[in-house]
């Protein structure tokens, strides 16, 4: 009895230690899942993901910890780091994911240099030696490469290309770069602005306090050639011309140092400041004008395949109004039929003389 007693014991134990292995290797697996990357693929044009430099998370400050404040004025939503190799070389990528295309489109203005070179990488991209920034939809990467070869911006667009792509409602860019003048505009300097951190590391000449951040304005902020030396033009949109009237009075009254020409264009208010003449400093104003635009970034129904419990009501509904609509057109046809057959009877249904028989006399 004793003996039957410890092979359970020994039989118990075992399956104990077999759980709790199973357990933990269940653990383990999951908290690899949980760090899988959600935006960088797994690999492309022969690039091949390091799974043990996967970093994840939502903090910006684990990402940047300088400019955390900044990513939060641009939607900041999520971020991934992970190394990539390929032929032993290896290649540093970081993703910064935020909740619209205008942020992602902010945020790569904010930490775009004059010295970078344009490059045709994403929607936009830049590139300083071994380092290039760009930007598809709502995702900004940063790329560090170990070696620079020609096929370096081949590998980034297959890079640019397997990054997800952005819904509809998260695809549009802001329309107010759009108003910058293009002439004597000097390449690279244009600034997309949400906030007032962005604001004043930037150094717009326009402190927070003038431009209030609580009316929900955007500020496009851009350097320009004249012939006395470089002036900066920014652009500043409101929700409505009400707003923006208010908001240029205060800018005109507040005694600002130095030389500033103000004009208004409907929600717009244009500040130009610099070496600049006042006639190259009017032109320059005269050139901003606003035009309305209006851009739909939302379905304007919505997918069923988003909804499919709505999808599924309704048709239960639909197969209940077909059921109803049979039952009322059944009920009338039968009712009208003996209604008629009480009436008139023999007279237009069952009447005898429509009643014909044929007889086949087989035999």
């Amino acid at each position: 009895m004793v003996s039957n007693q410890e092979g359970i014991f020994r039989l118990f134990s075992k399956m104990s230690k077999a759980f709790s292995i199973l357990l933990a290797l269940l653990v383990s697996s999951g908290g690899a899942l949980a760090k899988a990357p959600q935006v960088l693929p797994r690999a492309f044009d022969g690039w091949q993901l390091n799974s043990s430099s996967i970093k994840t998370g939502s903090d910006p400050a684990a990402l940047d910890p300088a400019d955390a404040a900044v990513l939060k004025e641009y939607g900041f939503a999520r971020f991934e780091v992970a190394g990539y190799t390929r032929y032993g070389r290896t290649m540093q990528v970081k993703a910064a994911r935020f909740n619209d295309t205008s942020g992602a489109y902010g945020a790569f203005t904010y930490y775009l240099q004059p010295q970078m070179q344009k490059e045709d990488i994403g929607d936009k991209g830049a590139s300083n030696n071994k380092r290039i920034l760009f930007y598809r939809g709502n995702i900004l990467v940063d790329a560090s490469l170990e070696q620079l070869t020609a096929m370096s911006a081949e590998d980034l667009r297959a890079l640019s290309a397997a990054l997800p792509k952005p819904t509809a409602a998260t695809s549009a860019l802001p329309t107010l770069p759009g108003n910058l003048p293009k002439q004597s505009l000097i390449p690279e300097t244009a600034r997309y602005i949400l906030g007032p951190v962005a604001l004043a590391r930037l150094g717009v000449p326009l402190p927070n306090a003038l431009v209030d951040f609580s009316m929900s304005p955007e500020v496009e902020f851009a350097q320009y050639h004249s012939s006395n030396g470089d002036a900066s033009l920014t652009l500043v949109s409101y929700p409505t011309p009400q707003i923006a009237i208010e908001r240029l009075k205060a800018m005109q009254s507040a005694g600002l140092p130095g030389t500033f020409y103000f004009r208004r264009s409907g929600p717009l208010v244009a500040v130009v400041s610099g070496n600049i003449p006042q006639s190259e400093a009017e032109s320059l104003l005269a050139s901003v004008n606003y035009d309305a635009d209006v851009t739909w970034n939302q379905p304007t129904k919505p997918n069923p395949k988003d909804d499919p419990y709505s999808l599924a009501l309704s048709m239960v509904l639909l197969i209940v109004f077909i059921l109803g609509v049979a039952l009322i057109f059944g009920f009338a046809f039968g009712g009208i039929r003996l209604v008629t057959k009480k009436l008139f009877p023999n007279r237009v249904f069952d009447r005898p003389e429509d009643v014909e028989i044929i007889q086949l006399n087989l035999k």
